[in-house]
Protein backbone atom coordinates (compact mmCIF):
# COMPACT_ATOMS: atom_id res chain seq x y z
CA UNK A 1 0.00 0.00 0.00
CA UNK A 2 3.07 2.19 0.33
CA UNK A 3 2.89 3.58 -3.44
CA UNK A 4 -0.85 4.00 -2.93
CA UNK A 5 -1.00 6.14 0.22
CA UNK A 6 -1.44 9.21 -1.58
CA UNK A 7 -4.60 8.38 -2.71
CA UNK A 8 -5.48 9.05 0.43
CA UNK A 9 -5.80 13.47 0.21
CA UNK A 10 -7.02 12.95 -3.32
CA UNK A 11 -10.68 13.19 -2.36
CA UNK A 12 -9.99 16.23 0.02
CA UNK A 13 -7.88 18.05 -2.74
CA UNK A 14 -10.51 17.84 -5.48
CA UNK A 15 -13.03 19.79 -4.09
CA UNK A 16 -10.59 22.35 -2.69
CA UNK A 17 -9.35 22.70 -6.04
CA UNK A 18 -12.87 22.65 -7.76
CA UNK A 19 -13.78 25.36 -4.77
CA UNK A 20 -10.75 27.79 -6.03
CA UNK A 21 -11.36 27.90 -9.41
CA UNK A 22 -15.10 28.69 -9.09
CA UNK A 23 -13.76 31.72 -7.22
CA UNK A 24 -11.19 32.65 -9.58
CA UNK A 25 -13.00 32.02 -13.01
CA UNK A 26 -15.63 34.33 -13.64
CA UNK A 27 -19.51 34.06 -13.84
CA UNK A 28 -20.65 30.69 -12.65
CA UNK A 29 -23.81 30.71 -14.50
CA UNK A 30 -21.95 30.26 -18.08
CA UNK A 31 -22.32 26.59 -19.46
CA UNK A 32 -18.16 26.37 -19.44
CA UNK A 33 -18.30 26.83 -15.49
CA UNK A 34 -21.38 24.42 -15.19
CA UNK A 35 -19.51 21.77 -17.48
CA UNK A 36 -16.20 22.33 -15.31
CA UNK A 37 -17.93 21.66 -12.36
CA UNK A 38 -19.83 18.60 -13.14
CA UNK A 39 -16.75 17.36 -14.61
CA UNK A 40 -15.01 18.28 -10.63
CA UNK A 41 -17.79 15.80 -9.33
CA UNK A 42 -17.02 12.94 -12.15
CA UNK A 43 -13.27 12.90 -11.31
CA UNK A 44 -14.24 12.76 -7.25
CA UNK A 45 -16.20 9.39 -8.15
CA UNK A 46 -13.75 8.05 -9.97
CA UNK A 47 -11.34 8.95 -7.21
CA UNK A 48 -13.02 7.52 -4.63
CA UNK A 49 -14.14 4.05 -6.59
CA UNK A 50 -10.36 3.93 -7.30
CA UNK A 51 -9.86 3.83 -3.83
CA UNK A 52 -12.51 1.20 -2.85
CA UNK A 53 -11.13 -0.99 -5.66
CA UNK A 54 -7.90 -0.64 -4.40
CA UNK A 55 -8.32 -1.41 -0.89
CA UNK A 56 -10.37 -4.41 -1.33
CA UNK A 57 -7.97 -5.73 -3.48
CA UNK A 58 -5.45 -5.14 -0.93
CA UNK A 59 -7.13 -7.28 1.80
CA UNK A 60 -9.33 -6.63 4.56
CA UNK A 61 -6.95 -5.14 6.90
CA UNK A 62 -5.20 -2.55 4.51
CA UNK A 63 -5.41 0.78 4.99
CA UNK A 64 -3.95 4.21 3.12
CA UNK A 65 -1.84 6.03 5.63
CA UNK A 66 -1.06 9.71 4.35
CA UNK A 67 0.96 11.60 7.02
CA UNK A 68 0.38 15.58 6.09
CA UNK A 69 3.44 17.28 6.62
CA UNK A 70 5.50 13.78 6.89
CA UNK A 71 5.62 14.36 10.17
CA UNK A 72 5.94 11.33 12.52
CA UNK A 73 2.91 9.46 13.52
CA UNK A 74 0.90 10.43 15.97
CA UNK A 75 2.84 13.28 16.28
CA UNK A 76 1.49 14.62 13.36
CA UNK A 77 -1.71 15.12 11.86
CA UNK A 78 -2.63 11.96 9.55
CA UNK A 79 -5.41 10.63 6.58
CA UNK A 80 -6.07 6.97 7.45
CA UNK A 81 -8.58 5.42 4.44
CA UNK A 82 -9.59 2.74 5.69
CA UNK A 83 -12.46 0.34 3.84
CA UNK A 84 -15.12 2.40 5.97
CA UNK A 85 -13.42 5.82 5.07
CA UNK A 86 -13.41 4.63 1.38
CA UNK A 87 -16.96 4.01 1.49
CA UNK A 88 -18.37 6.66 3.14
CA UNK A 89 -16.09 8.87 0.95
CA UNK A 90 -17.82 6.89 -2.14
CA UNK A 91 -21.51 7.56 -1.53
CA UNK A 92 -20.78 11.26 -0.39
CA UNK A 93 -19.49 11.78 -3.76
CA UNK A 94 -21.86 9.92 -5.94
CA UNK A 95 -24.72 11.79 -4.13
CA UNK A 96 -23.09 15.08 -4.45
CA UNK A 97 -22.39 14.48 -8.20
CA UNK A 98 -26.60 13.78 -8.16
CA UNK A 99 -26.86 17.35 -6.44
CA UNK A 100 -24.17 19.46 -8.17
CA UNK A 101 -25.71 18.03 -12.03
CA UNK A 102 -30.12 18.86 -10.27
CA UNK A 103 -28.56 21.58 -8.99
CA UNK A 104 -26.80 23.27 -12.45
CA UNK A 105 -30.43 23.07 -14.12
CA UNK A 106 -31.29 26.14 -11.96
CA UNK A 107 -30.96 26.07 -9.15
CA UNK A 108 -27.38 27.20 -9.07
CA UNK A 109 -28.13 30.30 -10.02
CA UNK A 110 -30.56 31.46 -7.06
CA UNK A 111 -27.62 33.37 -5.08
CA UNK A 112 -24.23 33.72 -4.90
CA UNK A 113 -20.99 31.42 -4.73
CA UNK A 114 -23.54 28.24 -4.70
CA UNK A 115 -20.10 26.41 -6.48
CA UNK A 116 -17.89 27.30 -4.14
CA UNK A 117 -19.90 26.46 -1.16
CA UNK A 118 -20.92 23.25 -2.60
CA UNK A 119 -17.31 22.00 -3.30
CA UNK A 120 -16.34 23.16 0.16
CA UNK A 121 -19.05 21.67 1.80
CA UNK A 122 -17.61 18.52 0.02
CA UNK A 123 -14.21 19.09 1.19
CA UNK A 124 -15.47 19.04 4.89
CA UNK A 125 -17.82 15.65 4.41
CA UNK A 126 -14.41 13.71 2.93
CA UNK A 127 -11.97 15.40 5.29
CA UNK A 128 -14.19 14.44 8.02
CA UNK A 129 -14.18 10.60 6.90
CA UNK A 130 -10.32 10.30 6.16
CA UNK A 131 -8.77 11.94 9.28
CA UNK A 132 -7.19 9.84 12.19
CA UNK A 133 -7.09 12.66 14.52
CA UNK A 134 -9.79 14.50 16.38
CA UNK A 135 -8.17 17.81 16.13
CA UNK A 136 -8.47 17.61 12.26
CA UNK A 137 -12.01 15.81 12.80
CA UNK A 138 -12.89 19.08 14.28
CA UNK A 139 -11.31 21.29 11.86
CA UNK A 140 -13.26 19.44 8.77
CA UNK A 141 -16.49 19.50 10.93
CA UNK A 142 -15.76 23.51 10.94
CA UNK A 143 -15.34 23.45 7.41
CA UNK A 144 -18.33 21.52 6.27
CA UNK A 145 -20.34 23.60 8.68
CA UNK A 146 -19.37 26.97 7.81
CA UNK A 147 -20.29 25.99 4.08
CA UNK A 148 -23.80 24.08 4.76
CA UNK A 149 -24.75 27.65 6.99
CA UNK A 150 -24.43 29.76 3.70
CA UNK A 151 -26.02 26.17 1.33
CA UNK A 152 -29.06 26.63 4.10
CA UNK A 153 -29.33 30.13 3.35
CA UNK A 154 -29.01 29.56 -0.71
CA UNK A 155 -31.86 31.40 -2.59
CA UNK A 156 -33.37 33.08 0.34
CA UNK A 157 -36.91 33.35 1.94
CA UNK A 158 -38.44 34.07 5.20
CA UNK A 159 -38.46 30.03 5.95
CA UNK A 160 -35.47 29.41 4.89
CA UNK A 161 -33.58 32.18 6.64
CA UNK A 162 -35.53 31.57 9.84
CA UNK A 163 -34.68 27.66 9.96
CA UNK A 164 -30.87 28.17 9.09
CA UNK A 165 -30.33 30.43 11.98
CA UNK A 166 -31.65 28.01 14.06
CA UNK A 167 -29.36 25.34 12.27
CA UNK A 168 -26.74 27.29 12.49
CA UNK A 169 -26.57 28.52 16.31
CA UNK A 170 -27.23 24.74 17.33
CA UNK A 171 -24.62 23.62 15.48
CA UNK A 172 -22.47 26.72 17.18
CA UNK A 173 -23.14 25.21 20.65
CA UNK A 174 -22.26 21.48 19.46
CA UNK A 175 -19.21 22.63 18.10
CA UNK A 176 -18.04 24.32 21.27
CA UNK A 177 -19.12 21.19 23.42
CA UNK A 178 -16.88 18.61 20.47
CA UNK A 179 -13.82 21.54 21.38
CA UNK A 180 -13.80 20.84 24.87
CA UNK A 181 -14.40 17.24 24.76
CA UNK A 182 -11.35 17.02 22.29
CA UNK A 183 -9.48 19.34 25.51
CA UNK A 184 -10.53 16.87 28.13
CA UNK A 185 -9.59 13.48 25.90
CA UNK A 186 -6.16 15.16 25.17
CA UNK A 187 -5.72 16.27 28.63
CA UNK A 188 -5.98 12.78 30.14
CA UNK A 189 -3.96 10.88 27.04
CA UNK A 190 -1.69 13.29 25.63
CA UNK A 191 -2.69 12.28 21.89
CA UNK A 192 -5.33 13.79 19.86
CA UNK A 193 -4.53 10.37 17.51
CA UNK A 194 -7.35 8.11 17.50
CA UNK A 195 -5.31 4.74 16.61
CA UNK A 196 -3.54 6.30 19.50
CA UNK A 197 -6.21 7.26 22.29
CA UNK A 198 -7.35 3.60 21.77
CA UNK A 199 -3.88 2.71 22.98
CA UNK A 200 -3.55 5.31 25.36
CA UNK A 201 -7.09 4.33 27.16
CA UNK A 202 -6.34 2.00 28.99
CA UNK A 203 -2.96 2.80 30.45
CA UNK A 204 -5.15 6.30 31.96
CA UNK A 205 -4.50 6.76 36.15
CA UNK A 206 -7.17 5.91 37.75
CA UNK A 207 -7.51 9.37 39.78
CA UNK A 208 -8.01 11.13 35.50
CA UNK A 209 -10.22 8.29 34.38
CA UNK A 210 -13.30 10.06 35.62
CA UNK A 211 -12.32 13.06 33.36
CA UNK A 212 -11.74 10.99 30.26
CA UNK A 213 -15.05 9.41 30.40
CA UNK A 214 -16.30 13.55 31.17
CA UNK A 215 -14.66 14.40 28.01
CA UNK A 216 -16.14 11.17 25.78
CA UNK A 217 -19.62 12.03 27.11
CA UNK A 218 -19.10 15.84 25.74
CA UNK A 219 -17.76 14.61 22.59
CA UNK A 220 -20.53 11.89 22.26
CA UNK A 221 -23.30 14.49 23.01
CA UNK A 222 -21.77 16.87 20.06
CA UNK A 223 -21.98 13.88 17.66
CA UNK A 224 -25.76 12.51 18.59
CA UNK A 225 -26.54 16.20 17.66
CA UNK A 226 -24.84 16.17 14.51
CA UNK A 227 -26.17 12.82 13.53
CA UNK A 228 -30.01 14.33 14.74
CA UNK A 229 -30.09 11.88 17.59
CA UNK A 230 -33.54 12.44 19.77
CA UNK A 231 -33.67 14.87 21.82
CA UNK A 232 -30.96 16.40 19.79
CA UNK A 233 -32.97 16.77 16.52
CA UNK A 234 -35.21 19.17 16.93
CA UNK A 235 -33.39 21.91 13.90
CA UNK A 236 -33.18 18.64 11.50
CA UNK A 237 -36.52 18.89 9.91
CA UNK A 238 -37.38 22.55 9.69
CA UNK A 239 -33.70 23.49 7.80
CA UNK A 240 -33.49 20.16 5.50
CA UNK A 241 -37.40 20.57 4.12
CA UNK A 242 -36.40 24.74 3.50
CA UNK A 243 -33.41 24.32 2.31
CA UNK A 244 -32.95 24.51 -1.45
CA UNK A 245 -33.62 20.68 -2.81
CA UNK A 246 -29.84 19.70 -3.88
CA UNK A 247 -28.44 21.31 -0.65
CA UNK A 248 -31.01 18.84 1.04
CA UNK A 249 -30.28 16.29 -0.91
CA UNK A 250 -26.22 16.66 0.00
CA UNK A 251 -27.13 17.22 3.61
CA UNK A 252 -29.12 13.69 3.59
CA UNK A 253 -25.11 12.47 4.30
CA UNK A 254 -24.10 15.11 6.86
CA UNK A 255 -26.20 13.30 9.88
CA UNK A 256 -23.86 10.18 8.82
CA UNK A 257 -21.10 12.40 9.81
CA UNK A 258 -22.13 12.10 13.35
CA UNK A 259 -22.69 8.28 13.13
CA UNK A 260 -19.18 7.56 11.28
CA UNK A 261 -17.76 9.17 14.40
CA UNK A 262 -19.38 7.75 16.84
CA UNK A 263 -18.88 3.99 15.13
CA UNK A 264 -15.59 4.97 14.83
CA UNK A 265 -14.40 5.67 18.47
CA UNK A 266 -16.37 3.65 19.84
CA UNK A 267 -15.39 0.69 18.38
CA UNK A 268 -11.88 1.51 18.87
CA UNK A 269 -11.95 2.88 22.82
CA UNK A 270 -14.88 1.68 24.42
CA UNK A 271 -16.52 -1.37 22.18
CA UNK A 272 -14.24 -4.26 23.45
CA UNK A 273 -13.91 -3.00 27.01
CA UNK A 274 -16.18 -4.05 30.30
CA UNK A 275 -16.38 -1.32 32.35
CA UNK A 276 -19.16 0.66 33.94
CA UNK A 277 -18.48 3.45 31.13
CA UNK A 278 -19.15 0.54 27.85
CA UNK A 279 -22.42 -0.77 29.74
CA UNK A 280 -23.56 3.10 30.44
CA UNK A 281 -22.57 4.06 26.77
CA UNK A 282 -24.33 0.98 25.33
CA UNK A 283 -27.63 1.22 27.06
CA UNK A 284 -27.87 5.22 26.26
CA UNK A 285 -26.84 4.40 22.78
CA UNK A 286 -30.09 1.85 22.78
CA UNK A 287 -32.40 4.11 24.18
CA UNK A 288 -31.12 6.84 21.76
CA UNK A 289 -31.71 4.85 19.26
CA UNK A 290 -35.24 3.35 19.75
CA UNK A 291 -36.21 6.95 20.77
CA UNK A 292 -35.09 8.33 17.49
CA UNK A 293 -36.41 5.60 15.28
CA UNK A 294 -39.85 6.24 17.12
CA UNK A 295 -39.52 10.00 16.97
CA UNK A 296 -39.17 10.00 13.03
CA UNK A 297 -41.82 7.08 12.42
CA UNK A 298 -44.00 9.13 14.01
CA UNK A 299 -43.23 12.57 12.63
CA UNK A 300 -43.36 10.67 8.67
CA UNK A 301 -46.98 9.91 9.76
CA UNK A 302 -48.20 13.85 10.43
CA UNK A 303 -46.13 15.07 7.36
CA UNK A 304 -48.12 16.10 3.39
CA UNK A 305 -45.45 17.11 2.29
CA UNK A 306 -42.46 14.93 0.77
CA UNK A 307 -40.02 17.48 1.83
CA UNK A 308 -40.75 17.28 5.56
CA UNK A 309 -41.20 13.48 4.93
CA UNK A 310 -37.77 12.81 3.49
CA UNK A 311 -36.03 14.79 7.02
CA UNK A 312 -38.16 12.78 9.23
CA UNK A 313 -37.05 9.49 7.13
CA UNK A 314 -33.57 11.04 7.50
CA UNK A 315 -34.08 10.76 11.61
CA UNK A 316 -35.92 7.52 11.15
CA UNK A 317 -32.31 6.28 9.43
CA UNK A 318 -30.19 8.17 11.93
CA UNK A 319 -32.01 5.98 15.08
CA UNK A 320 -31.81 2.77 12.86
CA UNK A 321 -27.82 3.32 12.84
CA UNK A 322 -27.34 4.14 16.04
CA UNK A 323 -29.08 1.04 17.26
CA UNK A 324 -27.10 -0.79 15.59
CA UNK A 325 -23.90 0.65 17.15
CA UNK A 326 -25.24 0.23 20.61
CA UNK A 327 -25.75 -3.68 19.74
CA UNK A 328 -22.24 -3.93 19.25
CA UNK A 329 -22.08 -7.32 16.85
CA UNK A 330 -19.94 -7.25 13.63
CA UNK A 331 -23.20 -8.83 11.64
CA UNK A 332 -25.61 -6.00 13.15
CA UNK A 333 -22.95 -3.44 11.73
CA UNK A 334 -22.38 -5.27 8.22
CA UNK A 335 -26.05 -4.76 7.67
CA UNK A 336 -26.15 -1.15 8.71
CA UNK A 337 -23.18 -0.26 6.25
CA UNK A 338 -25.25 -1.65 3.98
CA UNK A 339 -28.29 0.40 5.10
CA UNK A 340 -25.94 3.45 5.54
CA UNK A 341 -25.84 3.80 1.48
CA UNK A 342 -28.91 3.14 0.25
CA UNK A 343 -30.70 5.26 3.14
CA UNK A 344 -28.92 7.76 2.17
CA UNK A 345 -29.28 7.67 -1.91
CA UNK A 346 -32.67 7.24 -1.15
CA UNK A 347 -33.34 10.58 1.21
CA UNK A 348 -31.30 12.11 -1.11
CA UNK A 349 -33.52 11.40 -4.50
CA UNK A 350 -36.69 11.79 -2.46
CA UNK A 351 -35.79 15.54 -1.50
CA UNK A 352 -35.04 16.09 -5.72
CA UNK A 353 -38.18 14.68 -6.16
CA UNK A 354 -40.16 16.79 -4.21
CA UNK A 355 -39.05 19.79 -6.04
CA UNK A 356 -39.81 17.67 -9.75
CA UNK A 357 -43.02 16.95 -8.28
CA UNK A 358 -43.91 20.57 -6.72
CA UNK A 359 -43.03 22.02 -10.86
CA UNK A 360 -45.28 19.68 -12.69
CA UNK A 361 -47.74 18.85 -10.44
CA UNK A 362 -48.46 22.12 -8.29
CA UNK A 363 -49.47 21.92 -4.35
CA UNK A 364 -53.11 22.84 -4.78
CA UNK A 365 -54.11 19.97 -7.28
CA UNK A 366 -52.18 17.71 -5.17
CA UNK A 367 -54.51 18.73 -1.90
CA UNK A 368 -57.55 19.00 -4.16
CA UNK A 369 -56.95 15.31 -5.35
CA UNK A 370 -56.89 14.65 -1.59
CA UNK A 371 -60.28 16.29 -1.19
CA UNK A 372 -62.11 15.01 -3.96
CA UNK A 373 -61.35 11.54 -3.05
CA UNK A 374 -62.73 12.04 1.29
CA UNK A 375 -65.63 14.00 0.21
CA UNK A 376 -66.52 13.63 -2.77
CA UNK A 377 -67.86 16.05 -5.77
CA UNK A 378 -71.59 15.86 -5.67
CA UNK A 379 -72.45 18.15 -8.37
CA UNK A 380 -70.14 16.63 -11.56
CA UNK A 381 -72.09 14.72 -13.23
CA UNK A 382 -70.34 11.39 -14.69
CA UNK A 383 -70.81 10.89 -18.55
CA UNK A 384 -70.81 7.35 -19.07
CA UNK A 385 -68.90 7.84 -22.62
CA UNK A 386 -65.92 9.06 -20.49
CA UNK A 387 -62.93 6.55 -20.59
CA UNK A 388 -62.81 4.88 -17.19
CA UNK A 389 -58.84 6.35 -17.15
CA UNK A 390 -56.83 8.23 -18.87
CA UNK A 391 -53.52 7.77 -21.01
CA UNK A 392 -50.57 8.45 -18.34
CA UNK A 393 -47.63 10.29 -20.11
CA UNK A 394 -43.88 8.49 -19.84
CA UNK A 395 -43.05 11.56 -17.89
CA UNK A 396 -45.57 11.24 -15.05
CA UNK A 397 -44.81 7.17 -15.04
CA UNK A 398 -41.14 7.98 -14.80
CA UNK A 399 -41.69 9.84 -11.95
CA UNK A 400 -44.28 7.54 -10.24
CA UNK A 401 -42.07 4.48 -10.46
CA UNK A 402 -38.71 6.42 -8.64
CA UNK A 403 -41.34 7.27 -6.09
CA UNK A 404 -42.06 3.53 -5.86
CA UNK A 405 -38.49 2.75 -5.25
CA UNK A 406 -37.88 5.24 -2.55
CA UNK A 407 -40.95 3.91 -1.23
CA UNK A 408 -39.78 0.24 -1.23
CA UNK A 409 -35.95 1.16 -0.07
CA UNK A 410 -37.31 3.71 2.97
CA UNK A 411 -39.96 1.20 4.39
CA UNK A 412 -37.54 -2.07 3.81
CA UNK A 413 -39.94 -3.74 1.74
CA UNK A 414 -38.79 -6.69 -0.62
CA UNK A 415 -37.19 -7.28 -3.04
CA UNK A 416 -35.42 -3.92 -2.70
CA UNK A 417 -32.08 -3.10 -0.83
CA UNK A 418 -33.94 -1.37 1.74
CA UNK A 419 -35.50 -4.73 2.85
CA UNK A 420 -32.09 -6.74 2.55
CA UNK A 421 -29.79 -4.25 4.67
CA UNK A 422 -33.30 -4.44 7.59
CA UNK A 423 -33.32 -8.69 7.38
CA UNK A 424 -29.25 -8.58 7.96
CA UNK A 425 -29.16 -6.88 10.75
CA UNK A 426 -32.58 -8.30 12.14
CA UNK A 427 -31.12 -12.25 11.05
CA UNK A 428 -27.31 -11.12 12.70
CA UNK A 429 -29.14 -9.96 15.99
CA UNK A 430 -30.90 -12.84 16.17
CA UNK A 431 -27.74 -14.82 15.88
CA UNK A 432 -25.66 -13.12 17.45
CA UNK A 433 -23.55 -14.91 20.73
CA UNK A 434 -24.02 -13.69 24.34
CA UNK A 435 -26.51 -11.03 22.96
CA UNK A 436 -29.26 -9.52 25.48
CA UNK A 437 -32.58 -11.45 24.34
CA UNK A 438 -34.59 -7.90 25.50
CA UNK A 439 -32.22 -6.16 23.27
CA UNK A 440 -32.79 -8.16 19.95
CA UNK A 441 -36.61 -8.18 20.16
CA UNK A 442 -36.22 -4.17 20.69
CA UNK A 443 -34.24 -4.15 18.06
CA UNK A 444 -36.55 -6.47 15.69
CA UNK A 445 -39.85 -5.17 16.59
CA UNK A 446 -38.46 -1.02 16.05
CA UNK A 447 -37.06 -2.29 12.43
CA UNK A 448 -40.20 -3.87 11.76
CA UNK A 449 -43.26 -1.34 13.16
CA UNK A 450 -40.85 1.94 11.80
CA UNK A 451 -40.97 0.32 8.39
CA UNK A 452 -44.75 -0.17 8.74
CA UNK A 453 -44.71 3.41 9.99
CA UNK A 454 -42.96 4.80 7.03
CA UNK A 455 -44.52 2.15 4.20
CA UNK A 456 -48.25 4.13 5.56
CA UNK A 457 -46.52 7.31 5.11
CA UNK A 458 -45.31 7.14 1.60
CA UNK A 459 -48.20 5.39 0.17
CA UNK A 460 -50.48 8.29 1.50
CA UNK A 461 -48.17 10.96 0.17
CA UNK A 462 -48.54 8.70 -2.98
CA UNK A 463 -52.20 9.17 -3.09
CA UNK A 464 -51.78 12.87 -2.24
CA UNK A 465 -49.40 13.37 -5.26
CA UNK A 466 -50.33 11.07 -7.93
CA UNK A 467 -53.94 10.81 -7.80
CA UNK A 468 -54.74 14.27 -9.37
CA UNK A 469 -55.45 15.53 -12.66
CA UNK A 470 -52.57 16.03 -14.93
CA UNK A 471 -51.85 19.33 -16.52
CA UNK A 472 -52.89 19.41 -20.01
CA UNK A 473 -50.03 19.12 -22.66
CA UNK A 474 -48.82 16.19 -20.81
CA UNK A 475 -45.38 16.27 -18.31
CA UNK A 476 -41.86 17.76 -19.69
CA UNK A 477 -38.81 16.87 -16.99
CA UNK A 478 -35.48 18.30 -17.27
CA UNK A 479 -32.97 15.90 -18.37
CA UNK A 480 -30.46 17.29 -15.79
CA UNK A 481 -33.17 16.81 -13.05
CA UNK A 482 -34.97 13.84 -13.36
CA UNK A 483 -31.45 11.81 -14.24
CA UNK A 484 -29.74 12.32 -11.19
CA UNK A 485 -32.82 10.79 -9.23
CA UNK A 486 -32.99 7.92 -11.77
CA UNK A 487 -29.40 7.57 -11.21
CA UNK A 488 -29.44 7.64 -7.36
CA UNK A 489 -32.42 4.88 -7.25
CA UNK A 490 -30.89 2.82 -10.17
CA UNK A 491 -28.25 2.65 -7.88
CA UNK A 492 -30.49 1.64 -4.31
CA UNK A 493 -31.77 -1.50 -7.18
CA UNK A 494 -28.31 -2.33 -8.18
CA UNK A 495 -27.14 -2.79 -5.12
CA UNK A 496 -29.98 -5.35 -4.24
CA UNK A 497 -28.81 -7.27 -7.36
CA UNK A 498 -25.15 -7.12 -6.67
CA UNK A 499 -26.10 -7.75 -2.74
CA UNK A 500 -24.04 -10.66 -2.27
CA UNK A 501 -20.84 -8.96 -3.19
CA UNK A 502 -21.64 -6.14 -1.69
CA UNK A 503 -22.53 -8.06 1.69
CA UNK A 504 -19.05 -9.85 1.44
CA UNK A 505 -17.37 -5.80 1.69
CA UNK A 506 -19.07 -4.75 4.31
CA UNK A 507 -18.75 -7.92 6.09
CA UNK A 508 -15.11 -7.51 5.91
CA UNK A 509 -15.05 -3.51 6.98
CA UNK A 510 -17.32 -4.42 9.72
CA UNK A 511 -14.75 -7.45 11.12
CA UNK A 512 -11.66 -4.92 10.59
CA UNK A 513 -13.97 -2.13 12.35
CA UNK A 514 -14.81 -4.47 15.44
CA UNK A 515 -10.80 -5.47 15.83
CA UNK A 516 -9.78 -2.39 16.62
CA UNK A 517 -5.98 -3.91 17.41
CA UNK A 518 -5.71 -3.96 13.07
CA UNK A 519 -6.43 -0.25 13.25
CA UNK A 520 -4.24 0.68 15.97
CA UNK A 521 -1.57 -1.59 14.12
CA UNK A 522 -1.90 -0.01 10.24
CA UNK A 523 -1.43 3.20 11.51
CA UNK A 524 1.03 3.35 13.99
CA UNK A 525 4.41 2.83 13.68
CA UNK A 526 5.65 -0.96 14.52
CA UNK A 527 5.31 -1.61 18.24
CA UNK A 528 3.57 1.93 19.37
CA UNK A 529 0.41 -0.28 18.86
CA UNK A 530 0.97 -2.94 21.30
Amino acid sequence: MTGMNHIAILPILIPMVAAIANLFMGDQRSKRMIGLNIGFGMLLVLVSALLVVVLAQSGTTAAAVYPLGNWPIPFGIVLVADRLAAMMVLTTSILALAALTYASARWHSRGPNFFPLFHALVMGLNGAFLTGDLFNLFVFFELLLAASYGLALHGGGRNRVRSAMHYIVINLVASFLFLIGVALIYGTTGTLNMADIARAVPLIRPEDRGLFEAGAGVLGIAFLIKAGAWPLHFWLPNTYSAAAPPVSALFAVMTKVGFYAILRLWTLVFANGSGSEMVFGQSALFVIGIATIAYGSIGALSCKALDRLASYLILVSAGTLLLAVAYNAPGVTTGALYYLVVATFAAGALFLLKDVIDQVLPAEAQILAVSLELYGDEEEAIDEDQEVSRTIPAAATILSWCFAVAALVMAGLPPLSGFIAKFAMISAALNAENAPTTATWWLTGAFIVSGLFVLVSMVRNGINIFWTSLPDGGLRLRALEIGPIVALLALCVLMAAAAGPAMTYFAETAAFIHAPLGYAETVLPAGAAS
